[in-house]
Order: structure tokens, then C-alpha cells, then sequence
């Protein structure tokens, strides 16, 4: 909250006195009597003040205020200090106190500077997130690729839900990427120190499920040889991401269900509860709601699930981003196999862009590391059209603009006269494929 204190005083008068002024005027107030004690309590990117004595037992306010200083150097912290300490406090000015106030102070004259430093760190805090999502953009559109609406729709989703404490439902086909975008919602979220726990439900036996999940003591069971964590427990503190959630026992989606309920379980063989703080991110091909409508998956772990849902589009319905996925990919397989990538003909270029791609990305990075293998030739050369003329004339006019805009790096007037277009015309077509020249400055 932005209207957080901390004192910190060895006298229990004024802390008591102080804590009185600041609740009476709205304030959030925590006190501490030694420095030792708040800089180990102290919250990361703490919203508030510091208002810290100097002279204390133990850490003083000054020692206070450089490891303050070296931990948050835009804290905002106030000094308290007696007559004699006045050069001092404006010695720690300097040195990166935000101000000083001297004893006796009036409530008044404490509210002042607490309210001017709290505007402060505001500002700064505002600012630093400014940054922060500017940077997560950046990052994220390096990680999500492509140049489509439908792409540039799902990065902003994928953000703003990463921040959010809430189970996420992913719906896309295989090879769509529902395991990348799981993990750019777990990194980009405040989870991202901790632990990301995949675990594809259709590949594990429904005999070992619970074991898997819930982990066991020793002789639980027949071979239950030693202590196991299970991959709830493993991700606590993180995400645990299921995939084909569909193929869930339904006997383990009721203690699935009870988990996300409690935020408690017990591994099998044991009576313990075990408190757990994960988020679930589930992925799934089929509509989930209607598999419980049909009575193959529990509808209220459904619902639990699908607080928020994420549709990954298939990549036949954004072909605009097939050239820079293409490129990605075999870049990536050269460098990784010692070979070079050779460009793309006209010709496999269309092919590309006319190919339904059942397989979806994945298929397509099957595609681009036989070409860098040089497997791939006649492939490309006989992958069968599946796509209109007008499509593909839209997704190679797209094509055709990314190209202009990377290699100009969003500079405007050098595209109009490459591509020999008014400017106008320009736009509509950059506005009809979801295209803006900020997409293209970060390569600057």
C-alpha cells in the first residue's frame, strides 16, 4: 500500500507516539526497536517510508541508511535526530536520505515530509513498472513470435494474465504451443523464482497417477521404495502445468479438486497434510466444459480450472507469422547443428504459406530443421496448397511488409520508398495485417 510506514526507534514513547499521529491521519504503520529487525523483515520494493533514529543500539540510522541505500536506492527514508546530530543528518542527505527531521517534531511537520516522500516513491514505483512491462513486451515478443493480430492479441492476454493469482485454462491443437505459452505465464509472473512443473497427463498409467501426483512414504505401496515428492508438492510456490488435462483419472481429478480447494495435501502412506501454494495451468484440445457436459471430466474441477482461458489459434489461421516462425526455427537449427541456413526460394515460400499445416508450429520446426539438414528440398517443393489465392496473396503482402520493416527498422519513409507506396496506402495495409512500426523498433 502506498501509504505504508515504518518506524524505527529504540524509545517506546515515540514509537508509540508516532504510530498514534500516523493511524489517526489514514497511514499503514509497522514498528520496529532495533535496524537489525526491519531490514530483515523488510518487504521487496516495499511501497512505503522509512522513517528510522538516528542514534539506536546495535545498527544506527545512519548504518541503517546505507544498507537501505545499497538494497533500494530510491527508498525514501527520514531521519529522526536530536539537536546535536543536525550536520550529520545533513551529511546523510547527501549521502541519500530523503530528509531529517529534528526532536521535538510537530504532527504536522512529520505528515508533510511523509506525504512528499510517499508522492515520491509513487512516481518511482509507477515508473519502474512502466519499464518492467516494457521489457516483459519486449522479451515476450521474442518468445511468442509472430506478426498477427491474433499473436499480438495473445502476447498482451499472456501478460496481463501472468500477473494475475488465477488458474489458466490453455485450448489449442497439437503442436500449437500450449507448453510455451504455460511457461511465459509462469516466467513472466511474480512465480518465476520458482519452480514450473510440466506434466503430461495422457503419458502417465492410471495405476501410477496418484503417486505421480501426490508423491508417497516409504511402502505405501507394492515398490514404493523410499520417500517421493509428488509434482504437486515439487510445485510449490510455482506452476504445475497439465497438459491433456482431458486424460485425468477421474478418481485424481476429485483429489485434484480438494487440493485447489484446501491448498493442502497428503502424499500416499501418510496421514500429514502438507500445505501447498501452486497455481494450476491446465492445457486441453477439446472444449473442456462440454467433456464434463458429456460426462468424461468433473464439471466443478472444470470450472476451477477455467478461471481464464487462453485459445491458441491454429498457424493455418495466422499464416502471416509462418515466414518469421520459418526463419526462427532454422536459424536455430543451424546454429545448433554446425550448418548454415539456405533463404527460401519463391516458390517454398508459397508453398509454405499455402500448406494447412495440421501439425502446427511444431510441424513447421520439423519442416525448417530437414531443410537446414538438407532433407527437406522435395518436401517443401511437394507440400500440397490447401489455401485460396486471395489468402495467399494477403499472407504474402503481410510477408512482404515485416520484411520492408525489419530491414529499415520501422523507419517509415525508407519503406515507402523500397515498397514504392503511397503513404496512405501504407498504413491501411500495416493497420489490415496488425502491424506497427513499434513492432519493428526494438531491433534498432
Amino acid at each position: 500500500m502506498l501509504n505504508s510506514v515504518i518506524v524505527v526507534d529504540d524509545e517506546a514513547s515515540i514509537r508509540t507516539a508516532v504510530e498514534q499521529w500516523l493511524s489517526l491521519s489514514g497511514f499503514e504503520v509497522r514498528l520496529f526497536s532495533r535496524a537489525e529487525d526491519c531490514l530483515a523483515q523488510l518487504p521487496k520494493n516495499f511501497p512505503g517510508v522509512i522513517l528510522s533514529d538516528v542514534r539506536m543500539p546495535g545498527l544506527s540510522g545512519l548504518e541503517l541508511l546505507a544498507q537501505l541505500q545499497r538494497l533500494d536506492p530510491d527508498l525514501p527514508i527520514i531521519l529522526l535526530t536530536g539537536h546535536g546530530d543536525v550536520p550529520m543528518a545533513v551529511e546523510a542527505m547527501r549521502d541519500g536520505a530523503y530528509d531529517f527531521l529534528e526532536k521535538p517534531f510537530s504532527p504536522d511537520t512529520l505528515l508533510s515530509s511523509l506525504r512528499r516522500a510517499l508522492d515520491k516513491r509513487r512516481l518511482v514505483l509507477e515508473n519502474r513498472h512502466l519499464h518492467q512491462q516494457a521489457d516483459s513486451r519486449a522479451k515476450l515478443d521474442t518468445t511468442l513470435l509472430g506478426v498477427s493480430k491474433a499473436l499480438q492479441t495473445l502476447r498482451r492476454q499472456v501478460l496481463e494474465l501472468a500477473a494475475l493469482p488465477v488458474n489458466v485454462l490453455i485450448r489449442g491443437e497439437t503442436g500449437s504451443g500450449k507448453e510455451l505459452v504455460a511457461r511465459c505465464l509462469h516466467d513472466f509472473g511474480p512465480r518465476a523464482g520458482k519452480p514450473f512443473v510440466a506434466l503430461n497427463c495422457a503419458a502417465i498409467p492410471e495405476q501410477l497417477f496418484e503417486a505421480e501426483l501426490f508423491g508417497h512414504e516409504s511402502g505405501a505401496f507394492t515398490g514404493a521404495q523410499g520417500k517421493r515428492i509428488g509434482k504437486l508438492e515439487y510445485a510449490d510456490g510455482g506452476t504445475l502445468f497439465l497438459d491433456e488435462i482431458e486424460s485425468m483419472p477421474l478418481a485424481q481429478q476429485v483429489k485434484l479438486l480438494r487440493v485447489l480447494q484446501e491448498q493442502k495435501l497428503e502424499r500416499l502412506g501418510s496421514n500429514q497434510s502438507i500445505k501447498v501454494d501452486l497455481r494450476i495451468i491446465a492445457a486441453t484440445k477439446p472444449d473442456l466444459l462440454e467433456e464434463a457436459r458429456a460426462g468424461r471430466f468433473r464439471e466443478d474441477l472444470a470450472y476451477r480450472l477455467t478461471v481464464a482461458e487462453l485459445r491458441l489459434p491454429p498457424l493455418r489461421e495466422r499464416r502471416e507469422d509462418i515466414p518469421q516462425l520459418y526463419e526462427h526455427f532454422a536459424e536455430a537449427a543451424a546454429e545448433r547443428l554446425g550448418r548454415s541456413s539456405t533463404p527460401l526460394s519463391g516458390a517454398q515460400l508459397s508453398r509454405l504459406l499455402s500448406h494447412d499445416w495440421p501439425g502446427n508450429v511444431r510441424e513447421l520446426a520439423n519442416a525448417a530443421e530437414r531443410q537446414v539438414l538438407g532433407l527437406g528440398e522435395a518436401e517443401l517443393d511437394a507440400i500440397e496448397p490447401g489455401q485460396s489465392l486471395a489468402a495467399q496473396q494477403e499472407a504474402f503482402e503481410a510477408q512482404c511488409l515485416r520484411a520492408a520493416l525489419t530491414r529499415h527498422k520501422g523507419e517509415i519513409k525508407a519503406v515507402l520508398n523500397e515498397l514504392q507506396l503511397p503513404r496512405r496506402t501504407l498504413n491501411e495495409k500495416m493497420q489490415r495485417h496488425g502491424l506497427t512500426r513499434e513492432l519493428f523498433l526494438k531491433d534498432s
